[in-house]
């Protein structure tokens, strides 16, 4: 029976001719080997215009288009009062990583965002602490209306106990539980009490005024970090906190996307963003790619593993800790900030660790060393850190011995190389196996790489975009990223500390500037060291110090004794020779001068003069100098 052929559907005979035109052109079906092969190709019109998401009830797609690039760039808005004005105020951030402080004031009412510090290097001897100017804050106290503290890191948190304490009165402060947790640490320190403390989770929305301020998740190198969705009667403002996009977090805990594009949906009229990493081209890795490093190092490791990191890390500790508890050794904390951070988020449950695991610096007599993990402080240098004092012998209860692991699980911040580089090298003398990030993955940054921030960029869309957290160069590799996904480079602001910018239903504008600057702690002192005491404390250092004395007879109008001279720091200072010719040029320099009536501001600068000359002549160096003259 003959079997029927199924009959093909209309419309596909030309593809069945093309089809057997093809088979014979190649010669596979019709046996004509000789056929030229032949192609034809249909060019058509391809639309290269970015495709827009879908909305439920939306119009046609070139509709959709033209309304979202208007929504876009217009800041106009039924919602928003028309003359209301929303400023935003950077006090500290935009020229350093470090003393995070922004504020935002509207109808009388004042939010600041973080109080952070910085810490000194080597052009700010004898400081402490670097704070920002926040005068601004001080003199409209009666405005604010809260503090939020995005997370826990030094930069963001540093100097709220030194402007709590320069208030005048109590401001609500909000942040996580383990922001809130750090913060008490601090101000037990500073001897602060019935600060009010009000702890915040992801989601929640607090009205402070006429700004309400809503709070995300965003993933960082520390637990209980947030962004925050600023809405006010001017409009809208989304400052991301610092961030980077981990999609294997340690606590589970990713940057809220999801957040994001419903800010978006809303409306972004300005974002704010962290800048850190907008010059590196690539996504950050995930820290579990750290604790894999760790893991295998400390199981290798044949004597103690010494590993030196930010005290703030507490995703860091908790993969130090596990890695030691895997390779059955226990766990020594030691460093005044690391004791007492692992003891804060052990007691808040996020640094899981059994006390079995635990033990003090003073119990390591009689454990075996392959038998011990210590984490420690010291990771930048600091000369007096637990690292410095294991690696200088001076340590109470630790001691290094040649083959002993040590790990600097951090990177160095900007001007601590040449501090990190002599410890390492201190290391080595000893004979310690030294692992740092350029010899293994030991550490990754907790900021977001440029593709990272064009995501973000690309998913909240904001109509105006400000660069914060970081030096100039990395502020402009940000404004530069912001421009390519789609912000117009008229909305793109750079600013300085102290310049403030406008945001109103007409768009946003840079307002006037506010008093900024420095403020240095130097012991006890809060703001009296000046840069005339800088430059002269790196003048004692560099050159030296000489001190002129002399007694001056009111009555004969001349010298009464010898000219005294001290030289403390210069090379020949205590060369009988030298001192006594520089008494010589100096009594005859004074000399000079009172046979000519001079006063008192005259003598000195000639005594002083005298001095330099002969100094810069015989030593080239030109050291500080001070002039005591007693008149008899």
């Amino acid at each position: 029976m003959e079997e029927k052929k199924p009959r093909a559907p209309r419309g596909t005979g030309d593809a069945r001719q093309n089809g057997r035109a093809s088979r014979k052109s190649d010669g596979s079906a019709a046996g004509e080997g000789s056929v030229k092969k032949t192609r034809s190709y249909k060019h058509v019109q391809l639309e290269h215009e970015r495709p827009q998401l879908t909305k439920a009830g939306s119009q046609g797609q070139g509709g959709r288009r033209r309304q979202d690039g208007q929504r876009r760039r217009s800041f106009a808005s039924p919602k928003k009062d028309p003359n209301a004005m929303l400023k935003i105020i950077p006090l500290g951030g935009l020229d350093a990583i470090g003393k995070n402080m922004t504020a935002f004031e509207c109808k009388g009412d004042m939010v600041l965002d973080d109080a952070g510090l910085m810490f000194p290097d080597d052009n700010h001897p004898g400081v402490d602490l670097i704070l920002p100017d926040y005068t601004y804050v001080l003199e409209n106290a009666d405005k604010l209306r809260g503090i939020i503290i995005t997370h826990g890191h030094e930069d963001h948190t540093g100097s709220l106990p030194y402007l709590v304490k320069d208030l005048d009165r109590s401001v609500p402060i909000y942040g996580t539980k383990m922001t809130l947790g750090l913060i008490e640490g601090k101000f037990a320190e500073h001897r602060i009490k019935n600060a009010k403390l009000v702890e915040i989770k992801p989601g929640d929305q607090v009205k402070l005024g006429c700004i309400t301020a809503e709070f995300f998740a965003v993933n960082h190198s520390i637990p209980g970090s947030v962004g925050v969705f600023f809405q006010s009667p001017a409009g809208n403002v989304l400052h991301t906190g610092d961030f980077k996009l981990d999609q294997t977090p340690i606590d589970g805990v990713t940057t809220d996307f999801g957040a994001l594009s419903k800010f978006s949906q809303m409306g972004v009229d300005l974002m704010m963003s962290d800048s850190t990493n907008a010059q590196n081209p690539n996504f950050t890795p995930s820290e579990a790619e750290v604790g894999k490093e760790l893991a295998k190092i400390i199981a290798q490791a044949k004597g103690r593993v010494i590993i030196a990191s930010f005290a703030s890390h507490i995703h860091r500790m908790q993969q130090i800790c596990d890695a030691a508890v895997a390779s059955g050794r226990k766990v020594v904390v030691t460093g005044r900030s690391m004791i007492q951070n692992t003891d804060i988020a052990r007691r808040l449950g996020y640094l899981d660790i059994s006390d079995a695991d635990l033990i003090d610096a003073y119990e390591l007599k009689g454990i075996p060393p392959e038998q011990v993990v210590i984490m420690c402080t010291g990771s930048q240098g600091e000369p007096l850190s637990a690292l410095a004092r294991i690696a200088n012998g001076e340590h109470r209860t630790i001691s290094m011995e040649e083959g002993d692991t040590v790990i600097i699980s951090a990177t160095p911040v900007p001007g601590n190389e040449k501090a990190v580089t002599r410890v390492i090298n201190g290391l080595a003398k000893i004979g310690a196996d030294v692992y740092d990030k350029s010899r293994a993955r030991v550490h990754v940054s907790g900021h977001a790489g440029a593709e990272e921030l064009k995501l973000v960029l690309s998913i909240v869309q904001p109509k105006a975009f400000m660069p914060v957290h970081g030096e100039a160069t990395h502020l402009r590799a940000h404004a530069r990223l912001a421009e390519a996904t789609g912000v117009p480079s008229d909305n793109v602001f750079i600013c300085e500390n102290g310049e403030s910018l406008e945001l109103s239903s007409h768009g946003v504008r840079r307002g006037e500037t506010v008093q900024s600057g420095i403020v240095f702690v130097d012991g006890l002192s809060v703001g009296d060291t000046s840069q005339d005491v800088l430059d002269e404390r790196s003048a004692l250092a560099a050159q030296g110090f000489a001190a002129i004395a002399a007694a001056v007879s009111g009555k004969k109008k001349g010298l009464a004794g010898a000219v005294q001279v001290e030289m403390r720091g210069i090379t020949g200072g205590d060369d009988d020779f030298l001192v006594r010719e520089a008494q010589t040029a100096v009594r005859n320099a004074l000399a000079r001068q009172l046979d000519k009536g001079a006063g008192a501001k005259e003598l000195k600068k000639a005594g002083k003069d005298a001095l330099l000359s002969l100094l810069w002549e015989r030593t080239k160096t030109r050291p500080m100098v001070v002039v005591n003259l007693l008149e008899v």
